[in-house]
């Protein structure tokens, strides 16, 4: 489903450049459910935003679905990701002036649904994340944890080929978590490919593969048990990473 080669991004800095990944080489197959693990600074969200095209700030070469996604305008990879991808944020990022049902809504308005369509999949998305009394709040008027299960709602309404999610039980209690990971289990099973960045190892134990990262090197993944950092030469700067 996805080829990564040579993948790197950095920053500037008052020294210059802080690199956040560096030479990432990754492929996911469809289907799999993948953890990436590491210390704050070493580059798990920074690989998220690159996979979900929230970034384009990198150099390299990401495949899509063998098409060479680093060849295209950042409006066709715009596009691309609406038709494919779903996303779950440890900062929400909900649309302020849309109430809960808006929300969930929003992915399938990208697909062609017909509406009748749309509006039984927002019932029984509300229904399942048992937040049919909060369809038409706005995110303001809403907790944390209550903002998280809109989040993750939105995410796996429409079904993505990729689901992306970003510490996604992050501000739930324990029972609302396991609830959701038991969901991505089952859309895992149904063809699902998932990537998930957590420090949870209870989360982690959801997946069928581990990546670890640090200073913005991957520098374990269990598929490749002969993996190991030696890249990480005395030649190489290993500046801290600026963003997890």
């Amino acid at each position: 489903m996805i080829q990564l080669k040579n993948i790197e991004r950095t920053y500037k800095s008052g020294a210059g450049q802080t690199w956040v990944l560096r030479r990432v080489n990754l492929e996911i197959q469809p289907g799999e459910f993948i953890t990436v693990m590491g210390p704050s600074g070493a580059g798990k969200s920074s690989l998220l935003n690159v996979l979900a095209f929230l970034d384009d700030q990198w150099t390299g070469e990401y495949w899509f679905r063998e098409q060479a996604a680093y060849t295209m305008k950042r409006k066709e990879r715009a596009e691309l990701a609406k038709k494919n991808i779903g996303m779950v944020f440890q900062s929400y990022h909900l649309l302020d002036d849309l109430t809960v049902m808006e929300n969930i809504d929003l992915p399938l308005s990208y697909k062609d649904i017909p509406r009748s369509e749309r509006q039984s999949l927002v019932a029984d998305t509300l229904d399942r994340f048992r937040i049919v009394a909060k369809k038409d709040l706005y995110p303001s008027q809403l907790s944390g944890g209550q903002q998280q299960l809109v989040g993750v709602a939105r995410g796996v309404i429409h079904k993505p080929a990729l689901l992306l999610a970003d510490e996604p039980t992050g501000n739930l209690h324990s029972e609302q978590a396991k609830e959701i990971m038991e969901l991505f289990r089952e859309l895992n099973q149904q063809g699902t490919t998932i990537v998930q960045v957590t420090h949870s190892e209870a989360n982690a134990a959801y997946g069928t593969r581990t990546i670890q990262m640090r200073d913005g090197w991957v520098v374990g993944d269990t598929a490749n048990p002969n993996l190991s950092p030696a890249n990480l030469t005395a030649t190489e700067p290993r500046d801290a990473a600026v963003n997890r």
